[in-house]
């Protein structure tokens, strides 16, 4: 039989697979295909490559998750479109491309449990509660904080109260799987308050919506932080959420033999501990700051600090301020800085990437994520899973096509930054800042005009260098010039996911684990071996019962659906095959 359309091939499939005929299916892709799993066959995050190696998982997790007839409702002639199917567990979607007959790449995902469905929509609470009940709403759920942590255990401990963690306790909790966040600031939203002043999202609001509720419709395209901590403190109260503020994890341990986490806290002074199934990580998708062992830095007389602990630019009037380092928290500080009367040096010791953030909104993130997109029918959910069915495979050749009209599309901002001695890059292959954020999150600037101030002169540019050490009065640089300076700040990013592990766990559950984040791509900051997924992100991990979920907030909200149906489907004791488990 001849396929000449997405129909031909999605009944092509599911006859193949109904008569468990490997041949057939095989027929069906390529050596260079690309299947890219969310639970739907592996219950797992998985991205298989080849024929023979997606026949092989298809055919092994069949008995388990019994895939069903997979339809498609694209168009007569259509090369892609979306499908639908039902398994064993519940119902799930995807995304496919073909090329001459057989698949580019198809990406499954499941979407919701039979049975055990999110409390949304049709099936939202009454909200009456019951006859024989005399509390309140309010007093229900105060009833309901009180114990959870107390007297009844959660299922579920997340340690961090930020985008991640408040999103994945959102599906949870619609989920009925009892959950309890711990996070150590004061208030929810503190984290992004705490923040350096002028910190603004440079993700326009189409990409950042949470889940189950969105932003306003009058909600500013770029958030400011304090903006953000806000809404992040009333999405928690709105959706219900269990958080604990105030309150520091300090060790965790897990118990193999009861299956059980033995999390020690201090909540207001007071010490005590909680016993859960399941431990998240959802602190970020870094770990503690990154701050260099300079020579002499006892020695210097001004102010010395981390990024993460430079308050804004006030108070710096008239001053001469040394700035290391050249990513995007180093742009916003040096330009805050600039426009509080200080004299700013940017210490560039490395390369970076620049994109001016209305390229990034017009080129990168329109098609999906705007206004126009908006307007034309495309909902957040389908945006992301347009994202999500690009394998990484096929993101970095589209991402150097991309990158490639983009360089030429800025060639004269790019020219002038150069002029001035700005050392450029865009990425080790050209595949850009996409790909360089999933590699190592770091090494780019997203331009919201500190390149321009750059470019004037406004902000004095040292690159080519390091620092050898510092003096009392300032720095000594690598070329051995001295940088008189009354202030340094040191924008020198963090370490990744895992120094929690070895912090809070032990080390040696951190080295069975291995580093988190980055997918293997083979350039620096990301060796191999080649992992098709982000390593340990929002799926099962080497050591049972902890997970990690973190990245930015389309990367929370999408993800966190998933993250939240693996801790569902345990919770409810459902059988669980896992194709690819980690050892």
């Amino acid at each position: 039989m001849t396929i000449t359309d997405l129909k031909g091939w999605t009944s092509a499939f599911s006859a193949a697979l109904g008569a468990t005929d490997r041949s057939a299916l095989a027929a069906l892709f390529t050596p260079t295909s690309l299947w890219r799993d969310i639970l739907a066959v592996s219950w797992n995050l998985v991205t298989v490559e080849g024929a023979d190696a997606i026949v092989d998982m298809v055919l092994e997790m069949q008995p388990q998750v019994h895939l069903g007839e997979i339809s498609t409702s694209a168009a007569p002639g259509a090369l892609e479109g979306w499908i639908t199917f039902e398994n064993a567990f519940g119902r799930g979607t995807g995304y496919v491309r073909l090329d001459g007959g057989v698949c580019l790449t198809i990406l499954t995902a499941l979407q919701s449990l039979t049975g055990h469905e999110e409390a949304i929509g049709r099936l939202r609470a009454i909200g009456t509660g019951r006859a024989d009940d005399k509390r309140n709403w309010l007093e229900r759920r105060q009833q309901e904080a009180a114990e959870l942590g107390r007297e009844i255990p959660p299922y579920v401990i997340i340690i961090g109260g930020g985008q991640g963690g408040l999103a994945l306790g959102a599906r949870l909790k619609a989920l009925g799987v009892p959950c309890l966040i711990i996070d150590r600031h004061p208030k929810v939203g503190d984290q992004w308050r705490s923040r350096y002043k002028s910190l603004t999202l440079h993700d326009p609001v189409w990409y950042d919506h949470m889940p189950y509720l969105p932003f306003p419709e009058n909600w500013p395209v770029y958030t400011p932080k304090d903006k953000m901590g806000d809404w992040l403190e009333h999405y928690a109260r709105i959706m219900e959420l269990d958080v604990w503020t105030s309150t520091e994890c300090t060790s965790a341990s897990y118990d193999a033999t009861d299956r059980q986490w033995t999390v020690n806290l201090m909540r207001d002074g007071e010490k005590f501990a909680i016993r859960a199934p399941h431990l998240v990580m959802a602190v970020g998708n870094a770990g503690f700051p990154n701050i260099p062992a300079f020579e002499g830095a006892e020695t210097f007389r001004g102010t010395l600090n981390h990024s993460s602990q430079h308050p804004g630019g006030e108070g710096y009037e008239g001053k001469r301020v040394a700035v290391i380092g050249s990513n995007n928290s180093a742009h916003d500080i040096c330009a805050d800085l600039v426009a509080n009367g200080a004299h700013v040096t940017m210490i560039q010791r490395s390369s970076t990437l620049i994109v001016r953030q209305k390229t990034m909104q017009n080129v990168l993130l329109a098609a999906l994520y705007s206004q126009e997109a908006v307007d034309q029918g495309i909902t957040t959910e389908s945006a992301d899973l347009l994202v999500a069915s690009m394998p990484l495979r096929t993101q970095e050749a589209y991402q150097k096509q991309i990158w490639q009209g983009i360089r030429a599309m800025d060639a004269d901002f790019y020219a002038s930054l150069e002029n001035v001695g700005f050392q450029l890059d865009f990425a080790e292959d050209g595949s850009g800042m996409a790909m360089k954020y999933q590699r190592t999150a770091s090494g780019y600037y997203i331009d919201v005009g500190a390149s321009d101030m750059i470019i004037n002169g406004r902000i004095a540019l040292r690159s080519g260098v390091g620092v050898k050490q510092i003096v009392e009065d300032g720095l000594i640089l690598s070329d051995g010039s001295h940088l008189a300076a009354d202030a340094i700040v040191m924008a020198t990013g963090f370490g990744s996911m895992d120094e929690w592990v070895a912090r809070l766990i032990s080390p040696e559950v951190a080295a069975r684990i291995g580093k988190c984040w980055g997918y293997g791509s083979g350039v620096v900051g990301d060796p191999g071996p080649w992992e098709g997924e982000l390593r340990n992100m929002w799926k099962p991990t080497a050591q049972p019962g902890l997970w990690f979920h973190g990245g930015n907030l389309a990367q929370s909200r999408f993800y966190s659906r998933y993250l939240a149906l693996q801790l569902k489907v345990r919770h409810a004791k459902l059988p669980l095959p896992i194709y690819g488990e980690p050892r």
